[in-house]
């Protein structure tokens, strides 16, 4: 073999890792820059994926109105299609609402015109319910490519990512997801020496396959942190106030 050729296959795998990594690693700017924390480090925005959905949304909109949080909900365009009242509902209890695609679909193997039509279906809805431009986004499992977030920046808007992504829609118990949002305490009470900024934690309050989704898990962990958080200092954040 020649020497001079060997170098080849390495780059090759080096250049495919990099793509991988810009695909999903969520803090990867690789394909564009994106909302990655919050600033300053007690900022803490809280994110809800998959939803508007009926079986859940009600009951989260109650717990967070309780504690005076305001949160981020990254809102399916279907389902917003079909539960108007209940998205409208939520900007009314002053949350932002955000495009999180027309149908959830895996956008890295998508062409660049099918981007656009799921962010475009997604962005209408949303704005037919707001009455109000929409400004932020985030893609259906973190997952990107080279044209994800150009195109939602070309329709006006954001991608957000997250810091803490505890896993809510694996139905585990309460207990389970507890524990796996302890991280966000922690980096509470190390602010004053963290440079990354503060916590954006995804969480769900639906499921993408369909409405009434069980995230009930979700709600009970909830509402053991809010109060614990809150006492450590964060301040509860939308994206839209996260320092951007």
């Amino acid at each position: 073999m020649n020497p001079a050729l060997i170098g080849i296959p390495v780059a090759a795998v080096a250049a495919s890792a990099a793509m991988a990594l810009g695909a999903v690693h969520p803090r990867s700017q690789i394909f564009g820059r994106t909302i990655r924390h919050t600033t300053p480090a007690k900022k803490l925005a809280i994110t809800f994926d998959d939803g508007p959905n009926p079986a859940i949304t009600p009951k989260l909109l109650g717990v967070l109105e309780g504690h005076r949080v305001r949160a981020t909900f990254f809102m399916i365009g279907k389902f917003a299609r079909a539960c108007p009242e209940l998205a409208k509902e939520v900007q009314v209890r002053g949350h932002l609402l955000a495009n999180h695609t027309e149908t959830h679909p895996n956008l890295m193997w998508l062409s660049p015109g099918q981007v656009r039509d799921e962010l475009q279906r997604c962005q209408d809805a949303l704005q037919r319910v707001t009455d109000a431009p929409i400004r932020y986004f985030r893609p259906p499992f973190g997952l990107r490519n080279p044209w994800v977030v150009s195109t939602a920046r070309a329709l006006g808007m954001q991608t957000v990512m997250w810091t803490q992504l505890p896993g809510d829609w694996r139905g585990n118990p309460p207990e389970w997801l507890s524990e796996r949002m302890q991280p966000i305490a922690d980096h509470a009470q190390e602010a004053a020496a963290r440079r990354v900024g503060g916590d954006v934690l995804c969480l769900h309050d639906g499921g993408h396959r369909g409405l009434n989704a069980d995230r009930s898990a979700t709600i009970t962990a909830l509402e053991y942190w809010l109060p614990r958080w809150r006492d450590l200092g964060l301040e509860f954040v939308t994206i839209a106030e996260a320092g951007f």
